[in-house]
């Protein structure tokens, strides 16, 4: 419990520690951090999403999508920084591409499950009324697989933002990585500081993620699975008496 009391206190100083020289600010290494991640996962969307909706509209390529990508999941960060080495050398690039690594399997796989298993009579009667396939994967598929291809989405960036912290194994610095791997400077407090805010920053980015799903959710998906939800769940208690 004194430990945590001491971590919160080293929040409380913006990450500077008595007896020791200026240190970058907690405020600026979370920025630094946050920059990190939300270029990782971008890049991830831009490669991962078209794959996996395209793969789903067209209702082939499953061991692509499925397989390939828990193959893939399956590489460690640390084995990609090392190999990205000979490629990109130490530095950001290097970083990027482990966090693209890692979140790319949950959205290619999540992308097409989610427009692959919309119900073919709904695409049926969408193309009998005269819909494009381009029209019916916009007004039909992707929206009812929003849900589905954003808990895609949020498991990627819970992945990403919990592994920034690998930036100062390639001597990039700029994130919380630097305090949680140099617990000479900032003792045990510090290090037990900078996880705290990781862990913050990924349940703000799953909230983040969670109230855009809920916008872009169609209202006719929500009540169907509140009204399957109560269904589950039986009557209310007045009812039932």
């Amino acid at each position: 419990m004194n430990s945590f009391s001491q971590a919160l206190d080293f929040i409380a100083r913006n990450g500077q520690v008595p007896g020791e020289p200026q240190l970058p600010t907690l405020v600026h290494l979370t920025l630094g951090t946050v920059r990190i991640a939300w270029i990782g996962i971008g890049i991830a969307l831009v490669i991962a999403l078209p794959i996996g909706v395209w793969l789903g509209h067209m209702h082939r390529g499953s061991f692509l999508a499925i397989n390939v990508g828990n193959i893939w999941r399956a590489l460690p960060s640390l084995a990609v920084l090392a190999i990205g080495v000979a490629f990109l050398g130490l530095g950001l690039g290097n970083v990027e591409l482990a966090l693209i690594v890692l979140a790319v399997p949950p959205v290619i796989t999540n992308a097409y499950v989610a427009v692959d298993g919309v119900d073919r009579d709904v695409v049926d009667a969408a193309r009998g009324m005269g819909l494009s396939g381009w029209q019916i994967l916009r007004r039909v598929e992707l929206p009812l697989g929003v849900p589905l291809i954003f808990a895609g989405i949020r498991t990627g960036a819970l992945f990403v933002v919990s592994t920034t912290t690998i930036a100062a194994l390639t001597g990039y610095s700029g994130s919380l990585g630097d305090i949680i791997n140099n617990e000479a400077s900032y003792h045990l407090s510090g290090v037990l500081g900078a996880a705290i805010c990781i862990a913050a920053l990924a349940l703000l980015t799953d909230l983040l993620l969670a109230l855009i799903q809920r916008a872009l959710t169609p209202r006719g998906a929500t009540l169907e699975k509140h009204a399957a939800r109560q269904e589950a769940i039986g009557p209310p208690l007045a009812e039932k008496v």
